[in-house]
């Protein structure tokens, strides 16, 4: 059984307010189940999660299409008769990987130091937006409110893997459509100053893997087009394109969002031994892995494809190459969501914010989230962290969350909720405006 007893001393003592505070008790147990990669264990989350449902008094079901890879559906049913669209608040379990020695404090403590920091792996990707739905939705409950459509909130494995086996699978099956989704609400950014950033389009996600191959021999000789020759010159020309883009950013001719961001990610050659590689054999395959982000236009896509073959993996060079992941549509498009007043879910959110004199600013992700899956079947989607002036950590050591604006964004989250909840109009052909 999962332990959820708060021990002050081994989590640190923070600010006695926070240290005594409910929720911010609840958020840290979450923190301290280890859900990393690469074999992350769904179990004590989902029972740390339905312990939590039950609580609050909201049904579950779980949905498997992965074997260990659970989808947990949490639903408060709407009032209305009609058959008005659903609202979904999703969050990924998962974390990323950590370095625990780079981190002032273990990543699965949930430490919490005197300013009311709370340092943990998730901290701010993104168990931080799971637990502002569930506290939103304890305050909405014991106010007395109750929704005119179906809330659900929705906990998937597996986003910083791409999502192929959580929402990758979700989205295209009878259970999701059985949800009838309106809208859906995902992770965002971390704002400031008093400006929420919302994201409501991504770059798509291109997991290229290059490979070369070539003659193997004695180290001492040259072979022309040898693998490794061949897979310097693609790095060559690749850097030089990643230079090309990074000096658009740096000279502020473009902002990060419309420029392609490439990072390799892995090289692998040689022949191994027991205490290193062995030094007088040339490789006969060289391996290379890079992750792309490309801005949402068609024409970019096309062109990206173009260099990829024509100068990266050329056949000619003994190269070759496949996507481990590309996340567009069948027409190679990136489908965004509308954020003006067309769209009421946006209208809704503006207002919800504007409760705490606050706006939201409409921006392309730089990274990639669950909500493409949902746009890629017409439905609205928003990623919105709404936690501000902390700094951005996220993948980072010392990934950290600060206990009071945790509890200002469950206040943001808990209006977003109600507005949402509380709509009773239709969008376009009841369908979400894109």
């Amino acid at each position: 059984m999962l332990l959820l007893c708060f021990c002050s001393e081994t989590w640190g003592r923070g600010p006695k307010d926070l240290e005594q505070n409910p929720a911010v008790q609840r958020f840290r147990t979450y923190l301290r189940i280890p859900t990393v990669h690469p074999e992350s264990d769904y179990a004590p989350a989902i029972e740390f999660l339905q312990g939590q449902a039950k609580e609050i008094g909201l049904p579950t079901k779980i949905f498997e299409f992965v074997p260990k890879k659970p989808i947990l559906l949490m639903t408060w049913k709407g009032s209305s008769k009609e058959k008005l669209q659903s609202v979904i608040l999703n969050s990924h379990m998962d974390v990323v990987t950590v370095e625990e020695d780079k981190w002032k404090y273990p990543p699965f403590e949930a430490y919490m130091d005197e300013d009311g920091d709370i340092y943990a792996r998730g901290s701010q990707d993104m168990k931080v937006v799971g637990m502002m739905y569930l506290e939103a939705i304890r305050i909405l409950k014991a106010k007395g409110w109750a929704p005119v459509r179906d809330i659900h909130v929705l906990w998937v494995p597996d986003e910083e893997l791409a999502g192929l086996d959580g929402w990758g699978k979700f989205y295209l099956s009878k259970e999701f459509d059985e949800l009838n989704a309106g809208v859906v609400l995902d992770e965002g950014h971390i704002s400031y100053n008093n400006s929420y950033i919302v994201n409501n389009e991504e770059k798509a996600v291109w997991w290229l893997i290059i490979q070369a191959t070539g003659e193997t021999g004695h180290g001492s000789l040259y072979f022309d087009n040898s693998a490794s020759e061949n897979m310097f010159k693609s790095f060559a020309s690749i850097n030089a394109f990643r230079d090309s883009q990074m000096s658009l950013v740096r000279s502020g001719e473009k902002p990060l969002e419309e420029v392609v961001v490439i990072n390799s990610v892995f090289l692998k050659s040689g022949s191994p031994t027991p205490d290193g590689f062995t030094m007088n054999i040339q490789p006969s395959f060289v391996e290379a892995g890079f992750d792309l982000r490309i801005p949402p236009v068609k024409e970019m896509g096309h062109f990206m494809n173009k260099i990829i073959e024509e100068e990266w993996a050329p056949k000619g060079r003994n190269m070759s190459c496949y996507f481990k992941v590309k996340t567009e549509d069948e027409t190679g498009e990136i489908p965004s969501t509308t954020a003006d007043d067309t769209n009421p879910w946006w209208s809704l959110m503006e207002k919800a914010v504007s409760k705490f004199n606050a706006t939201v600013s409409a921006e392309r992700a730089n990274g990639a989230s669950d909500s493409r899956y949902a746009r890629m079947r017409g439905v609205s989607a928003f990623g919105l962290t709404a936690i501000q002036n902390v700094p951005f950590l996220i993948h980072s050591h010392n990934e950290r969350m600060n206990g009071y604006e945790f509890l200002r964004g469950i206040s943001v989250t808990t209006e977003v909720v109600n507005l949402y909840g509380s709509f009773s109009g239709y969008t376009k052909s009841n369908k979400a405006v894109l």
